[in-house]
This record gives C-alpha cells, structure tokens and sequence, in this order.
C-alpha cells in the first residue's frame, strides 16, 4: 500500500454514519420503552435487593479467603486461589439469589427476560475475572478480560450477529482500498493475540532452557533470549501480515536498519558480540565471583544479550555492559579453582616472644570457619614479615574454603577478630605508635605547674621552676 494513495473518502463515511445512527435511534426508543414497563422495573428491583444481600453475606467469607491467603505466608497458587474466590464472592452470592428469582418469577408466569440476563452476564464476568484475575496487571489484561466480556454480552443480549453485520457493512474508504471495521478490528486482535503468545512462549522457552541441566547457566541464559527474541520476530511479522502491510515493503527499513546498526547502534552490537564471546570462552559463567577494574566486586547472576548482571555482597544488581569483560581487566577468582590464600596482617610490641605470637596466630587460624581444613601443605602459616617503627609486623597466611571467596570482607572481619581475642589470652600486647623527643637549647626551661581552682591557684611567686642543663650534642 502507497502512502500517497490513502485518501480518506469523507462523504461516504458520513453517510454510513448518519444511517447507523438512526438504527441505533430506533432501537434505543425501543429499549426505552420496554425498560420503563412495570415488569421490568420488578425485575430491577429484584436484582438491586440480591445485590444488597449478597455483599452483606459475602464480607464474612470475604474476610475469611484473605486471611487464609496470608496466612500462607507466600504468594503461592493457593494463596492466589483464595485471592480469586474472594474478590468473586459478592457477585457469586447474588448470582444465587438472582437465578432463585428467575425460577420463581418462571414458576409465576411472570416476565423474568431480564433477570436471566442479568444472570447470564454475572455468570460471564465471574469466570472472565476468575481466568484473568491471576494475570499480571498490566493494559494487556485488562484489554482481554474487557473484550471477553463484551463478546460475552453481546452474545448473551442477542446483538452480537446484528454487530457484526452492521461493523461489516461499514467500510472506510482508503484510496484504492475500501477495508470494513469488522476487518481492520479482526486484524488488530489477531495482532494482539499473536504478540502475547509470543511474549508468553518466548518465556516459557526461555525458563525451560534455564532450568535444563544439560546446558551451563550461561548457555542456557542466551539460548533462552534468542529463542524469545525469534519468537517475538515471528509474531511481529504475523501481526504485520495481519493488519495488511506488505512485508516486502520492509527491506527500505531493513536497510536503514543496517546503517543503524553501522553507526547509532555500534555499541549495543558490540555489546551483543562480547557476550556471545564470553559465553562460548566461558571465561566468565553465571555463579562465578568475580572483580573488575573499576572495583565493583559481586556474583555474576546473569549473562544477558547487552549486558552482564553483577549481585554484590550487599545484595545490590550492577548492569555492566558485557565490553568491559572484553576491554578491561577482570579478576575472576572462582575460574578454575575457588580455594585461595589470604594475608591477614597485624603487628605485635618489640620484645615479644615470636613462638607465643605463631601460637595465637595458628589458635586464630582454627578458631575461624573459613579456614580450609584438608590441610596438607596448606596448613595455616605465621610469618614475620617486617620491622615496624613501633612493631614487628607479622601476617597470618591462611587458606580459605571455596565458600570464603566470595565473601572477602566478612572473612577478613572474621580473622581480625580471632586474631585480637588469641593476642589478648596470651597477653600480648599490640603496640601503639611510638617516638622519641630530643631537646637541644643552651637556656633553662622554666616550667610552671598550676593545679586546683581558682582559689587554690598559687601566686606568681610560688613558682615551681626547674632547669635543665643543655642536651649533650648527638
């Protein structure tokens, strides 16, 4: 279809819309008429006051439905079937007493046509709500539930073939192309079906490829985004065909695409790139702890097509863009093997015994969980490692289980704090900083000591004064 040929025809459509609106006059005097009779304002009255007693019956097992859902404690199945029967309580409680008047009113030989409507439509949208209340919310969900129960009302009204006829027989004239409303509504609705199943498959696909155990996590993650992107793909262009657009008119936009590609979208393509790069290197994989260069530290949680999801210790999600895997440095240290050695420093007073501080050290060593037990020749360490100004400076060498790597801060807290405790039993003392003061100056130093308040302050000439003779020169 050529843009330039879409020409609206205004006159035409005016005309169809003047007839239409007379037969909706007619049939609304109709209406009218028969709705102001004494039988069906009986009827009215008849559903009003079932409507009354169902909500006031309905607040006990209302209440009842919400309390055993929280007292599930989780939003399980359950616990939405619960959610599900409570908010339909009040309509199902009326609907009960709606169908009793419609077996009286029969067995009076009453006119009761319009309480069995109102009891067909009830019946309707309790189990449109039941079907879609466990739906996520969103515009989608409610499209559905609000076109089901239309289709449903008119059906049960009788209108739904005079509808139909009457969206048929209304066309819109665009240049050469005359499509009806019936047709251009079919369309969008198969469009809109089509993108939802495609959205919903490309889920399911997607959780299926991540919960097999024949494919690595990571593997699986991008299989599982591929095939929902090509399901997504698939049903775009079945809602294009749909709605009439020629997808052999797509290859201009196609082309457009590529030069996108070429210039704007670089980055998200080499992004794209460096993931299925680091995928099939698996130089990083989901589960492993890693440390980039700009010192975000955390679990890979997930590989996805642009970027890689970082969960720290804190439990907070990083989104890195997967090319800094590729260009920067990356400290994985879960890759081969997660066990790893770790120097947890402190300092000891001069003049302590070096035995006595490898003793507290090794104590710290097994007092702590982190430590790796299958020792061999990674049994835990003492070393003297330097003289401090103040201290001798030692460092407990330990190895750490493969749990202990991903939690560097916390094991490190852990050791100081075994550390300090074994030094303290033992007596040993962790030095302050330490300097010496020389003096050199060839005059006394008259020095003045003050004490007590102000009545107690001694006078002028109570000075205490001391000399000192001249440092000998170093």
């Amino acid at each position: 279809m050529n843009p330039d040929d879409i020409e609206i025809g205004t006159e035409a459509v005016a005309k169809q819309v003047g007839t239409m609106f007379d037969s909706l006059l007619v049939w609304f005097q109709a209406f009218l008429e028969q709705a102001l009779s004494v039988a069906t304002l009986w009827q009215a009255g008849v559903v009003i006051a079932a409507g009354i007693v169902g909500w006031l019956l309905s607040r006990i097992p209302y209440k009842r439905l919400i309390a055993a859902a929280m007292n599930r404690g989780r939003t399980d199945a359950l616990a939405r079937v619960y959610v599900s029967l409570a908010n339909v309580m009040w309509p199902l409680i009326s609907i009960v007493f709606v169908w009793a008047a419609v077996a009286g009113f029969h067995m009076a030989e009453l006119p009761n046509e319009g309480l069995r409507i109102v009891a067909s439509l009830l019946n309707a949208w309790i189990i449109i709500r039941l079907l879609t209340s466990n739906m996520r919310k969103s515009f989608l969900s409610r499209a559905i539930a609000l076109v089901s129960w239309t289709i449903a009302a008119l059906y049960i009204l009788r209108w739904l073939e005079p509808t139909v006829t009457a969206l048929s027989d209304f066309h819109i004239p665009l240049g050469r192309h005359s499509p009806s409303v019936w047709t251009i509504l079919t369309s969008v609705g198969i469009a809109t079906v089509a993108l939802w199943l495609g959205r919903i498959g490309g889920a399911a696909a997607q959780t299926r490829l991540r919960s097999t155990s024949r494919l690595n996590p990571s593997m699986a993650g991008l299989l599982g985004q591929v095939a929902n992107i090509l399901l997504m793909v698939v049903a775009i262009a079945i809602a294009l065909q749909t709605v009439g657009v020629n997808l052999g008119a797509l290859t201009i936009f196609s082309g457009a695409l590529g030069v996108g590609i070429g210039f704007g979208l670089q980055s998200i393509f080499s992004n794209f790139i460096s993931g299925v790069i680091i995928l099939i290197e698996k130089s990083v994989k989901v589960g492993d702890f890693i440390e980039l260069q700009s010192g975000v530290t955390g679990l890979v949680n997930e590989i996805n097509i642009r970027s890689t999801v970082i969960t720290t210790n804190d439990n907070v999600d990083i989104l890195v863009p997967n090319e800094e895997f590729i260009k920067a440095q990356v400290i994985n240290w879960t890759l081969r093997e997660a066990r790893r050695r770790t120097h947890i420093k402190f300092g000891v007073a001069y003049g302590t015994d070096k035995d006595l501080v490898r003793q507290a050290g090794m104590e710290a060593a097994a007092e702590v969980k982190w430590t790796l037990e299958n020792m061999g020749p990674r049994m835990p360490q003492v070393w003297l490692v330097g003289f401090g100004d103040s201290s001798l400076d030692f460092e407990l060498v330990v190895w750490l289980t493969e749990e202990a790597v991903k939690k560097p801060s916390k094991v490190v807290a852990d050791y100081n704090w075994a550390i300090h405790s074994a030094l303290e039993r033992h007596g040993i003392e962790i030095p302050f900083p330490q300097q010496d003061l020389h003096l050199k100056s060839s005059d006394a130093i008259r020095v003045r000591v003050e004490t007590g308040g102000a009545d107690d302050m001694p006078s002028p000439d109570a000075d205490v004064v001391t000399e000192t003779e001249k440092a000998p020169e170093e």
